[in-house]
């Protein structure tokens, strides 16, 4: 049974010409696996568009609000910004787990794969909203949502560059340069998780799981930051 998008759609404050694109957003690979014959397709396409829209709102949003920062504090400001976890963060607080289809498993499942799904729903969103209401329309969504992040994560660091501080202090402190290695890679090619190691030298410090392996690498290293005791 699909949602009534009604209520969501007053939440967010946008009608939607075209609402079979809104239901698009929410539904994941899985359900169109377990149901076939939906007539529905899943949400990969507008996550694509999305996530593009989403970058160049986030980095124009920078550009115009730091104009005094380098290149590489904007990258990293935006990297917090749009990264899954924050993703996941803003979804959940719109209501869009109510609205998702999955398949019977995926359902069942409330753990970090559940939070990837979120931050993908979310990045469908943008680029339903997009096709159907226009990038302006897209551009105060994600303003709204996104921009009131930065300052604190700005005052919180979260934007901080975790594997290059892990690298400096493990250098301070161990005389060594830490490694990363891929200890695990699941799901289908086009959902991919990746969980990487950091070591000193041959000890396992922490892992990180992520979309990516720099992702992965980053998480991890700001886990290894935390059990040393390392952090700004």
């Amino acid at each position: 049974m699909q949602p009534d998008l009604k209520e969501f759609q007053n939440k967010i404050g946008i009608n939607f010409k075209d609402t079979g694109i809104l239901t698009q957003a929410f539904v994941h690979r899985s359900y169109i696996n377990e149901n076939k014959s939906s007539g529905l397709s899943h949400n990969e396409r507008l996550e694509f568009l999305g996530d593009a829209v989403l970058e160049l709102v986030i980095t124009d949003f920078l550009y115009k609000e730091y104009d005094k920062k380098a290149e590489g504090e904007l990258t990293a400001y935006r990297s917090a910004l749009v990264n899954a976890d924050t993703c996941a963060g803003i979804a959940t607080s719109l209501g869009i787990n109510d609205y998702l289809l999955l398949s019977k498993g995926e359902s069942k499942d409330t753990g970090r794969a559940r939070q990837y799904i979120l931050a993908n729903a979310l990045e469908a969103l943008i680029g339903a909203i997009y096709l159907d209401q226009g990038y302006d329309s897209a551009k105060v969504f994600i303003e709204n949502n996104f921009t009131p992040l930065i300052h604190k994560i700005i005052s919180e660091g979260a934007f901080i560059d975790s594997k290059s501080l892990f690298q400096e202090k493990a250098q301070e402190f161990e005389g060594v340069t830490p490694s990363y290695k891929t200890v695990k890679e699941s799901g289908p090619d086009h959902e991919k998780k990746f969980t990487v190691g950091v070591y000193i030298g041959k000890d396992l410090i922490a892992t990180g799981e992520g979309k990516s392996k720099q992702d992965a690498e980053q998480i991890a290293a700001r886990e290894a930051l935390h059990k040393r005791g390392w952090n700004v």
